[in-house]
């Protein structure tokens, strides 16, 4: 196994005027945003080493789309989009490498190979072997929320309760709450004014005691405040949902635009973290 440096020691060693900014890095055909822009995989590791120059603090890899209609794949077919691009960008990767995946098979041939985060969309809740394999592998998880449809009792306290949940397998598999990153889970099984009211009332995750990570970059919610764009031009929305993320309380942010963002969250934790003015670059 590739070793990489582990994300959640990178949370605990950083003082807390930092967040921490993901690069996406999909390699599919249909993602809705960059859809088959990296699936060649000298493309792709060539994009994750120029996120990694841009500021990435950790790379996402993903194999399967989970745009609204997307047709779900094998994890066969997952295995085939992901495994070429890990074998080559693992031994160059100064950053942790995340692997984005709902299946537990695909999770474990990912670490093997130098991923050394698990992004379950499902939050340990899906495939019943996810949680079992990352205490198996001793790798963190982010878990995300996520249902089929948008009907909640009370939105944050559903959300809150789910997430509990993800906390509580994680400890009784042996991995421990204390390796889980929690994501709200921005697109997934909300509409879009829903969307907008998770990030207005982030902080109440806080009530969880772990990380925050948001995915709100170049969502869907973007489009329905400033209609007439296509993802690739919602930056400015996304700016606005990151910069508004790290007031609320985000700890990392998932982001596409990587230059741009990093230089969103560092202005924005010069405010909100008290971040010293110049301590991470211009």
């Amino acid at each position: 196994m590739v070793k990489n440096p582990s994300l959640l020691r990178l949370l605990s060693s950083l003082p807390h005027d930092r967040t921490l900014v993901m690069g996406i890095v999909n390699v599919t055909p249909d993602s809705f945003s960059d859809g088959g822009r990296y699936a060649d995989p000298a493309r792709a590791v060539s994009h994750a080493l120029a996120m990694i120059e841009e500021g990435a603090d950790i790379i996402d890899l993903g194999g399967e789309s989970t745009r609204p209609g997307h047709e779900p794949v094998t994890a066969d077919e997952e295995l085939r989009r992901i495994l070429p691009v890990l074998e080559r960008l693992a031994p160059e990767c100064s950053v942790p490498i995340s692997i984005d995946t709902t299946k537990a098979e695909v999770a474990r041939r990912a670490v093997a190979l130098g991923a050394c985060v698990i992004n379950d969309q499902w939050g340990l809740q899906g495939d019943a072997d996810m949680a079992a394999v990352a205490a198996e592998l001793h790798v963190p998880v982010i878990a995300m929320h996520n249902q089929r449809g948008h009907v909640y009792d009370n939105l944050m306290p559903d959300i809150i309760a789910y997430l509990r949940r993800s906390l509580e397998r994680a400890d009784e598999v042996g991995l421990g709450r204390e390796h889980v990153i929690v994501d709200p889970g921005f697109g997934f099984g909300k509409t879009p004014a829903q969307n907008l009211e998770v990030l207005r009332r982030l902080g109440e995750l806080k009530t969880l005691e772990r990380p925050i990570l948001i995915g709100t970059s170049r969502k869907s919610m973007i489009g329905h405040v400033l209609p007439a764009m296509s993802p690739s031009e919602r930056l400015d929305g996304t700016a606005a949902t990151v910069a508004l993320g790290i007031a609320f309380g985000a700890d990392i942010v998932r982001v596409h635009d990587v230059r741009a963002m990093t230089r969103v969250a560092r202005m924005a934790d010069a405010v909100v973290r008290q971040s010293p003015v110049g301590a991470h670059g211009p």
